[in-house]
């Protein structure tokens, strides 16, 4: 169920003229919306968020302080990035590059982003699945998988509710844990 009230926006706050912010969403000190970012209904953007023309916040996301959402990036439903998490969008990033593509990047639903973790572009981080703080993502993340480290690698399953259900290297056919079967 979406909420009908009104997003807050922090005075200081620059959301550009054809942002979308959805309604029950919260706004904090110096976020920067630009044109044409689109931001769901009921999400919170901490102190200093910055989501870029082209990128896709979808509903009850959670951005902490200092991160920044680059066009090409899509952060699906229910979404969580910690703090100085760091999206790329350039496989091959120079100052001058006139054949500059950007290259997407998918976070499904219900996943967790650890704080100060890198994900390059080009990558997709499946449902529910949670990357360590500090960690970086050079390759897809399962559904429900854990990775952590530099480069990122898998260290188990996570349930829906974020603890690890398993440490085995095959994804369990339930990776839901023992707290949340009971």
């Amino acid at each position: 169920m979406t909420s009908s009230v009104a997003p807050f926006i922090h005075p200081s706050a620059f959301v550009e003229d054809g942002a979308v912010v959805g309604p029950g969403t919260k706004v904090w000190h110096l976020v920067h919306l630009r044109t044409g970012a689109v931001v769901g209904a009921e999400c919170v953007l901490g102190k200093n968020v910055f989501v870029d023309a082209g990128a896709v916040v979808g509903d009850r996301v959670k951005i902490q302080n200092n991160v920044s959402v680059y066009a090409g990036v899509t952060l699906e439903d229910e979404v969580f990035v910690g703090p100085s998490a760091v999206f790329t969008n350039d496989m091959f990033p120079r100052a001058q590059n006139p054949a500059w593509q950007i290259v997407p990047t998918l976070v499904r639903r219900g996943a967790s982003v650890g704080g100060n973790a890198t994900v390059i572009c080009g990558t997709t981080i499946g449902e529910f699945a949670m990357v360590g703080a500090g960690s970086v993502v050079t390759r897809d993340v399962a559904d429900h998988e854990l990775v952590v480290g530099n480069p990122a690698r898998h260290l188990g399953w996570v349930c829906r509710c974020g603890r690890v259900s398993s440490r085995d290297v095959e994804r369990p056919d339930d990776p839901t844990c023992e707290e949340c079967r009971a």
